[in-house]
């Protein structure tokens, strides 16, 4: 085995760091698995409740009416995650695109946006319209507003009260960290903003991102009384194998205004053709459980390692998970940059490419990624990114296995050491 890892460019020192470090999570990984199983039996029984079968795997073009694998998963989508319906589509690209689709669909001219966990992830500024742009909800007189966490992560209970006014209409919850090195929210915390929000203003709309961390718990926001969930395909719940897609699930009221604003009004949801890719959602959402299960081993064992070498990380060693991503603050941008490249070295696609931080559309400073993807820019794959700028922070995330995900913990520590920046 040492010399499989080290044909893949992994010294003797740090194999056997990654070793010590993989021997102590047998009980974090036993539980990982446990999850797993949990998640992976919903996701069967979805499926058999509402007869998955051969017809449902046929492509559809055109308008797209009357198709059965469409509107099967969209049934099997809104089932898993506790919903009354679901909006599962190719022509959503990507996970950006379903919150501005949601975003868009559910609020009008005049009414408030509330953001009561501080700011939102980067490229979601432009569709708000806190940083300038075309289309944005700005320009239709939509209003925003956001309370910060507190220092120590926990909600501003106060200054949520006091932001909620008859102007506001939905509150968005970010569940995953972003950009921030803040906690994640379990659906447990989510679910007691929820309460807090709804006992001051029943009728507002709360809407989660909730990126990343499908399949992580045994439950899913909705379940925690949201209205509407929001993600990417090409994250969890895609499994590695949807191409492109996103989805929305929630109020059937919330998910129907959705899809008329994505299609047209009068159509909503019954076009849309699934053309080629139906079969790879359906099998990507059955894998996706299993799949998840390795990214977050992957994200447990990269908080112990760099734990163990000294730097900090979010969440830390011994913390419960609720998404998969793995936050390292490196504290330089030589670190950031040395980091990426262990993470692409390990790729099975484009392991001989070089990352480099580039102005990438919709964030407001460089960003360098890392990913060697079958599907570009999935994030359930092994990968890792993050701006350049201080405290010159990696989130790493991904992995279709546990196994692939450890050898690019391990080069990324390689590629450390190898600019002088591993203290061992």
């Amino acid at each position: 085995m040492k010399a499989q890892y080290q044909r893949l460019g992994i010294s003797e020192k740090i194999y056997l760091l990654g070793k010590e470090v993989e021997q102590e999570l047998n009980a974090r990984f036993a539980a990982i698995d446990e999850t797993a199983e949990y998640n992976q039996l919903k996701v069967i029984a979805a499926m058999q409740a509402h007869k998955v079968s051969a017809e449902c795997f046929m492509a559809t073009n055109g308008y797209g009416y009357n198709d059965l694998g469409r509107d099967t998963l969209e049934a099997v989508y809104a089932e898993c995650f506790g919903a009354e319906a679901a909006l599962v589509r190719p022509q959503i690209t990507c996970g950006t695109h379903a919150l501005a689709l949601a975003l868009m669909s559910n609020l009008r001219p005049g009414d408030e946006l509330l953001s009561p966990v501080g700011k939102p992830y980067d490229t979601l500024e432009e569709v708000i319209g806190i940083r300038p742009s075309k289309g944005s909800l700005a320009e239709y007189n939509i209003h925003y507003r956001q309370v910060d966490l507190r220092p120590d992560g926990s909600f501003d209970y106060e200054g949520i009260r006091a932001a909620l006014n008859e102007r506001t209409r939905l509150v968005t919850i970010q569940r995953s960290k972003g950009y921030q090195t803040r906690p994640t929210l379990s659906v447990a915390r989510i679910g007691e903003l929820i309460a807090f929000v709804k006992g001051i203003k029943p009728d507002v709309l709360v809407m989660v991102d909730n990126c990343y961390g499908e399949f992580v718990e045994r439950t899913e926001p909705v379940e925690a009384g949201a209205d509407l969930i929001v993600g990417s395909l090409i994250k969890n719940p895609g499994g590695g194998l949807a191409p492109i897609g996103g989805y929305l699930a929630g109020k059937k009221e919330c998910i129907d205004n959705a899809a008329y604003r994505l299609t047209s009004p009068g159509l909503g949801k019954e076009v849309g053709a699934s053309l080629g890719v139906i079969q790879s959602f359906y099998q990507g959402l059955f894998l996706a459980p299993t799949v998840t299960a390795a990214a977050l081993k992957g994200a447990v064992f990269a908080a112990n390692l760099y734990q163990r070498l000294g730097f900090a990380v979010v969440p830390d060693g011994t913390e419960p998970r609720h998404d998969i991503i793995q936050a390292v603050t490196l504290g330089s941008p030589k670190g950031l940059i040395a980091f990426c490249k262990g993470i692409q070295a390990a790729a099975p696609v484009d392991s001989h490419v070089t990352p480099e931080p580039w102005d990438m559309p919709g964030y407001d400073s460089p960003v360098i990624m890392a990913a060697g993807a079958f599907v570009q820019g999935s994030s359930i794959e092994l990968s890792a990114d993050g701006p350049l700028r201080e405290p010159y922070t990696v989130f790493f995330q991904g992995g279709l296995t546990w196994y692939h995900a450890k050898l690019g913990i391990l080069l990324s520590a390689q590629k450390l050491e190898e600019v002088g920046l591993l203290p061992i």
